[in-house]
């Protein structure tokens, strides 16, 4: 007898866990199918993807062939295209009803970015109308799947992929700057307030005629606010991939044959004041010889500039200070600034100050207009209609 009545417990203890184990299978199941919907209708918008994968114990989302949509006269086809998308939520936190992300890997990717003739750049137009859309208060009852505004992304990786840097600013159609074998981070996301400080960092080379260059940049940017720190770094740069930027920008009529730059500059804005010292240098720099004789590189007479250029075997260095409030449209540098451009290329050249002064003052401008079209932050872009 109390031999049948342990056999009764022992089978009523069973079935007991496997009724727990099936309800726990269940309620993962049913997160399984939530998170990929989830996934889908968020994705529906602004892109579209060959597969999505939701691993049966919610450890990570994987996405594949992943093609985002672009804005009317976008210059590529895709904002985004990425073989895989891999996501690591935190499970505890989406069984609770919150949005928290460890981790984002994009893998094998190309990235367009493009620049408005206004300056303004673009980076994922469409995702983040998207995601601004999802950010606002709803007036109406909510969705049985909808989430927290609150959403916090720990890092964002991209790796093996390409960056096409688009830039109708200097010319159209674009210009177009490629940054191949590019690696990048993002990490501490928080949105929508982004009032904490988000670093980045990206690498990669930088495709030219002739030269492919490095790029390093890394930093903190604090999104709300615009406040940064950031550091970039330009190695073996072809010049002629940024020729519309240093040169014909800053008035050189001379035709550049070949010649390599590296760049170090160090940016931090506060309050939306920008203070930037930097450092260029040109290696190698080739002019074409000219027989026009007002014909000019930076306003030094081409031929001189030539003979001076032999004569230093084509180095070039050049120390600037970018310095000006991001809220003024215009943001003009300093008159000591364009001094210290005009004596500094003529210095650098070994020209007397004699040969450059006609047509000087709008050289330095036009140095210094380039270096900040390039190098400054800018605003973020209103949303494309």
């Amino acid at each position: 007898m109390a031999m049948a009545l342990r056999n009764r417990v022992v089978l009523i203890v069973a079935i007991v866990v496997a009724l727990l184990v099936l309800a726990a299978l269940g309620t993962l199941y049913a997160l399984q199918r939530e998170a990929k919907a989830y996934v889908e209708r968020a994705l529906a918008p602004v892109g579209t993807a060959a597969s999505v994968n939701v691993a049966f114990n919610l450890s990570s989302v994987e996405l594949t062939d992943v093609r985002l949509k672009p804005p009317p006269n976008w210059p590529t086809a895709d904002t985004l295209r990425a073989a895989r998308i891999t996501i690591t939520p935190d499970v505890r936190a989406l069984i609770s009803h919150r949005v928290h992300i460890r981790d984002v890997t994009v893998s094998d990717f190309t990235m367009t970015v493009l620049r408005r003739e206004s300056g303004s750049i673009l980076i994922l137009p469409n995702l983040r109308e998207a995601m601004a859309q999802s950010a606002a208060p709803s007036s109406g009852a909510q969705g049985e799947s909808s989430l927290p505004q609150e959403k916090v992304i720990d890092h964002i990786g991209f790796e093996n992929g390409t960056f096409d840097f688009y830039d109708r600013s200097v010319s159209n159609p674009p210009w177009r700057i490629t940054v191949n074998r590019a690696q990048a981070s993002v990490d501490n996301v928080q949105l929508p307030a982004l009032t904490e400080p988000t670093r980045v960092s990206v690498t990669g080379n930088v495709v030219g005629p002739e030269h492919t260059g490095r790029v390093t940049f890394d930093g903190w940017i604090q999104i709300a606010s615009k406040d940064s720190q950031l550091r970039t770094s330009l190695r073996g740069v072809d010049v002629r991939t940024i020729d519309p930027y240093l040169l014909k920008k800053a008035g050189a009529k001379a035709n550049v044959t070949g010649g390599t730059l590296d760049l170090d500059l160090t940016s931090t804005v506060r309050g939306y004041h920008l203070h930037a010292p930097g450092t260029v240098t040109l290696h190698n720099l080739q002019l074409a010889e000219s027989g026009d004789a007002v014909d000019t590189f930076l306003s030094i007479p081409t031929r001189a500039a030539v003979a001076a250029l032999k004569a230093h075997k084509g180095e070039i260095t050049l120390h600037f200070v970018l310095d000006g409030n991001l809220r003024d449209p215009k943001f003009k540098l300093n008159e000591n600034l364009m001094t210290e451009l005009r004596a500094g290329f003529a210095q650098a050249l070994g020209v007397s100050a004699e040969g450059v002064a006609k047509g000087a003052g709008q050289t330095a401008k036009g140095i210094a207009d380039a270096l900040r079209s390039l190098l400054q932050p800018v605003a973020p872009a209103p949303a494309s209609k």
